[in-house]
């Protein structure tokens, strides 16, 4: 018999709620992609940047009755709330914590099927008060969900079985799939080193956010020279930042999270171009692997 599809309460992830009838124009023009999608009942994946167009944070965007609600860090919430409410100036707006819904991940063979939601990407579904949404970056990261605690039993009797945190992050490692700060360094990663053009997190032809001039010159010019990847690892962990070495002995990288024989690292492409060869995290061995929906340079 195949193995039962799954479901991940993500405490490391929590919700902004974005209430006010200037929601969907004040989004629009700060964040990467179209929130007019998000108007018309999709979710989307997204990101703040700095003026200077580096990473500030990630989230999905999800149209909720008379709220767009925001699926971040939890740690760094207060952050993103502080610092997009800079800019509501005279918009009718507000942002505040939402802790009312659980936030999770149902994911793994027929977990859609068992949800009783679509295979496309983005597609919100209402279950009660709460909401179900496939992942706007990729089918395969399962159906994205929004739900009141008594409605956390409903997975179960669904027929998904639930497990920790630490095996959806196996299949984030897998897929290729960044997790906020945790992967992306605050004021410095950009935006395309992380999927986020493949990973339809970026809108080319929306117009104007904060942050967009740098992130299409890089997207039309072609400058990204690092990428993040998942990797492989044989030895030890290591951790967060540690420099990765190519066979050579030249700069290939950085370590981002990572979990027992697997992660996800940000890779110099010319290392990469160079070398068959493992890197090297002291005496670890990590594997670069390439996510099928991954397009480098060469292959643009």
């Amino acid at each position: 018999m195949p193995p039962l599809p799954h479901f991940t309460v993500l405490p490391s992830r929590a919700l902004v709620a974005v209430r006010g009838a200037d929601r969907v124009s004040f989004l629009q023009g700060l964040v990467s992609n179209d929130m007019t999608r998000v108007e018309g009942g999709a979710a989307v994946w997204a990101a703040f940047l700095t003026p200077q167009g580096k990473f500030l944070h990630e989230f999905f965007a999800v149209p909720h009755g008379d709220a767009v609600l925001l699926e971040c860090e939890r740690t760094r919430r207060d952050d993103l709330i502080t610092r997009l409410s800079r800019y509501k100036l005279r918009a009718k707006v507000s942002l505040a914590a939402d802790d009312t819904l659980v936030t999770g991940v149902a994911w793994g063979e027929d977990a859609g099927a068992a949800l009783e939601t679509s295979n496309t990407p983005g597609q919100v579904v209402k279950r009660g008060a709460g909401l179900l949404y496939t992942d706007p970056r990729l089918a395969g990261a399962g159906v994205r969900f929004g739900l009141h605690a008594d409605q956390i039993g409903g997975l179960a009797k669904a027929g998904l079985s639930q497990t920790a945190e630490s095996d959806y992050d196996a299949l984030r490692f897998a897929l290729g799939l960044p997790d906020g700060s945790r992967d992306m360094e605050v004021d410095k990663a950009l935006l395309l080193e992380s999927g986020f053009e493949e990973l339809a997190g970026v809108d080319f032809k929306k117009g104007c956010y904060i942050g967009q001039e740098l992130t299409a010159r890089t997207h039309y010019r072609a400058l990204i020279k690092k990428r993040l990847m998942p990797v492989s690892i044989e030895g030890p962990l290591p951790a967060p930042g540690a420099p990765l070495t190519s066979a050579e002995g030249t700069d290939a990288g950085e370590m981002k999270s990572g979990a027992g024989i697997a992660g996800l690292a940000l890779i110099r492409l010319e290392a990469l171009r160079k070398t068959t060869e493992p890197l090297h995290a002291g005496a670890t061995r990590l594997t670069v692997h390439q996510p099928s929906w991954m397009k480098l340079p060469s292959e643009v």
